[in-house]
């Protein structure tokens, strides 16, 4: 089942390959209201909507600013 959420802030990039960390608020589901980071790949903004998969996860691991 797909959930969307709502970009709230973008955290920083990861790598060469445009993968940004951001933090997303779910809009729809036994979910909503749930703040969540994740990993993104592409171009994005505050503001956009994300279609999840799985809101039960975050993104996992340091992220390191440069």
């Amino acid at each position: 089942m797909s959930t969307p959420a709502e970009i709230t802030e973008v955290m920083g990039r990861m790598g060469v390959k445009g993968v940004s960390r951001v933090r997303c608020r779910v809009l729809d589901g036994k979910d909503r209201g749930k703040v969540l980071t994740r990993n993104v790949v592409g171009p994005i903004r505050v503001g956009d909507i994300l279609v999840l998969k799985d809101t039960a996860m975050d993104a996992e691991g340091r992220f390191q600013k440069r």
